[in-house]
């Protein structure tokens, strides 16, 4: 049995108008295809020419591996050159990922390539961030920490994304205290049997190509897998829902800083104890349901 996902909506072009009426108010998630065709990026950006502006850069690696308590919130597990990297993303599979790298800051003039699009939001322009992937690396299920608006735009090759909405958290094993769900599930093909709640949930589903734009409604849970290498862009809008916007601040100001200050305290057993109350919060969740 499979994850209950539907098929996101894809659009060819889409006005502000229709964009706002039928996607940002109701908060559903959409595909634009053709949007972004009269951008420089769209031609030029490539890993290829990544590796020609950026080459000597030194950026930040992730990988798949479990969170550890003595690890910072977003540290990162290794670091290398983009011209090294990019040379690995084409040797073949690899799990490392750059995540949350700042363009303006690193490359500005890459910014030259692409301008901000009217949708009918007000961008945080400060904040283009580029992610990058190898063949079947991949994201955990996560949400942001500021539960923003998100279009990614994405460049070269192909990704896999699986959406949920904040309504389905109770089904998705999150962990206490943080952004992320059990990370010994695998959201590409789950064991139901042993995350029996995962079947409840419903989800959304689409594969990016070249040139396409997904947009993220806020907060929503988001998993990413590079079916190829490729890399993307992401630009954000403040969460407008008094809801999140509450959320997204305690995430930041609270949150994430008693959470470092438990791991300090408790070690791994503040990571065991948090992994154990995914699983108990969320089949209590599950056992209410069928009482």
């Amino acid at each position: 049995m499979k994850l209950n996902l539907e098929q996101i909506p894809r659009e060819k072009t889409l006005s502000k108008k229709e964009f706002i009426r039928n996607y940002f108010k109701p908060q559903k998630p959409v595909v634009i295809e053709r949007f972004i065709e009269d951008w420089p990026a769209y031609s030029k950006w490539n890993l290829e020419y990544m590796k020609q502006v950026a080459g000597e850069k030194e950026v930040p690696l992730y990988d798949d591996r479990p969170v550890k308590h003595d690890e910072g919130f977003n540290e990162p597990h290794a670091k290398m050159k983009m011209s090294d990297y990019v040379d690995l993303l084409k040797s073949g599979p690899t799990r490392y990922r750059i995540f949350l790298w700042n363009i303006l800051k690193e490359v500005p003039e890459l910014q030259k390539d692409f301008t901000y699009p009217d949708f009918g939001l007000k961008l945080m322009k400060g904040l283009p961030m580029l992610f990058f992937g190898g063949e079947d690396s991949y994201t955990f299920m996560h949400y942001d920490i500021d539960l923003a608006n998100i279009f990614h735009f994405h460049f070269e090759g192909k990704k896999q994304c699986i959406l949920f909405s904040q309504e389905e958290t109770k089904y998705l094993y999150k962990v206490p205290h943080s952004l992320i769900t059990r990370e010994d599930i695998d959201f590409d093909d789950p064991d139901l049997d042993k995350w029996p709640a995962l079947q409840h949930a419903k989800g959304h589903v689409v594969d990016l190509e070249h040139g396409n734009v997904l947009y993220i409604p806020e907060g929503y849970w988001h998993y990413m897998k590079y079916v190829t290498p490729g890399f993307s862009m992401s630009l954000r809008s403040i969460a407008k829902k008094p809801k999140n916007l509450s959320k997204a601040v305690y995430n930041i100001f609270v949150m994430r800083h008693f959470d470092n200050m438990m791991r300090k305290m408790k070690g791994q057993q503040w990571i065991d104890w948090k992994n154990e109350q995914a699983l108990l919060r969320t089949h209590r969740v599950m056992a209410q349901k069928w009482n």
